[in-house]
């Protein structure tokens, strides 16, 4: 399918989104750069727990002064685009929602699907855009032989942020370019000082966008503050693997899988929190050894490499952003579901994050751990 010679850049005002804006540019595209404005840091300011005064965060005034910058000095259109009511829709209100119901979520996963990309092409083509370009670190190319669009690992194993992007369809995936997947931070930072970009030694952000500190239970509470709703009253009981009640716990939102540190016991041997029961508000916890399984079962699968999943198929599943992919046997099941069998069990298997399966240094698909 050709392509005109427009294409739209998602611009966070960070050293790799700049970079790729003018990476573009020299080659001769056409430009216009986009930010999705998606957060108000200074909502929240000055709530019980939160900071006064957030600066240097995705989606803060720092950010769009930055990227708003870069466009000037590349002298390209920029426009903001306001999305904060669907991001609030469709990430923190499910965030909120999900640590309330005992499970973990993935904001960025959830963003990535439902409005990074999804909205990032509706603008695109809105200012005559045919595809986008942002600063992950992927790859994407079409395969002739399967006739389907593939996303890779990027060369830099240390920034791939594949697992983020198991969601996304075809149809992105054919509009999106990913100018960064062949490079490594230190050659991007280079590359933007060689640009002039007055960005190319700005820090990455490296927390949750809209969770000054990473705190999650103060965020929670102050948005529930906000919100005039209450938090749930889910206090219950602390219980081993064996039911033995040892103590009492004041919600499962205070709790993820695998979780060690804040557990309120005392005990000569590290525990690990092993399942959040939402009905009975039931946290059982265990020993290392405890916390591990050898199976999961991954729900709203999205298929990259392959159409469907026929049969049984040998790949490396990453359960977390930070795992190592273990080697397991994946096949469908009931309900749509997958299985995913591993060869050796795995620590932490974690409701509400994602498995993503790889053959290689391709992404197969991934779906939502149940």
């Amino acid at each position: 399918m050709p392509f005109n010679n427009t294409i739209a850049v998602a611009m966070s005002g960070g050293v790799d989104s700049s970079t790729v804006a003018a990476l573009l540019r020299a080659e001769g595209y056409e430009l216009v750069g986009l930010t999705l404005q998606l957060w108000n840091q200074r909502r929240l300011a000055g709530k019980e727990g939160m900071p006064e005064q957030v600066t240097g965060r995705c989606c803060s005034l720092d950010d769009v002064y930055d990227a708003r910058r870069v466009a000037e000095s590349l002298g390209i259109p920029y426009y903001v685009v306001n999305e904060q009511e669907r991001f609030e829709q469709d990430v923190v209100r499910p965030f909120v929602r999900e640590y309330l119901n005992g499970r973990t979520p993935i904001p960025c996963s959830l963003c990535n699907n439902h409005l990074k990309f999804d909205q990032l092409l509706v603008r695109a083509r809105q200012i005559g855009a045919d595809r986008i370009a942002t600063g992950h670190y992927a790859r994407n190319a079409w395969d002739l032989e399967r006739g389907r669009w593939i996303l890779s690992r990027p060369v830099d194993a240390a920034k791939d942020q594949t697992y983020f992007l198991f969601g996304l369809t075809q149809e992105q995936l054919s509009r999106t370019l990913f100018p960064l997947g062949g490079y490594r931070k230190a050659e991007v930072r280079e590359m933007a000082a060689q640009h002039g970009l007055a960005i190319a030694v700005k820090p990455d952000s490296q927390e949750i966008c809209f969770i000054p500190g990473g705190d999650y239970k103060k965020f929670i509470a102050a948005y529930l503050d906000e919100q005039h709703e209450e938090i749930p009253d889910t206090a219950g009981e602390l219980v081993s693997t064996s039911g033995e009640v040892i103590g009492r716990h004041t919600g499962i939102h205070n709790f993820t899988v695998g979780q060690r540190k804040g557990l309120g016991l005392a005990s000569p041997d590290p525990l690990y929190v092993i399942q959040i029961d939402q009905a009975s508000h039931r946290v059982t916890v265990g020993s290392d050894a405890e916390a591990t399984t050898g199976t999961l079962r991954a729900r709203e699968l999205n298929w990259i490499s392959i159409p469907e999943l026929r049969g049984e198929m040998r790949v490396r599943a990453k359960i977390r952003h930070r795992h190592e992919p273990a080697w397991a046997t994946i096949r469908s099941v009931e309900n749509g579901e997958v299985e995913a069998i591993f060869d050796e069990p795995q620590r932490a298997v974690t409701p509400g994050q994602a498995a993503v399966f790889y053959d290689g240094d391709e992404v197969v698909g991934g779906g939502w751990i149940g």
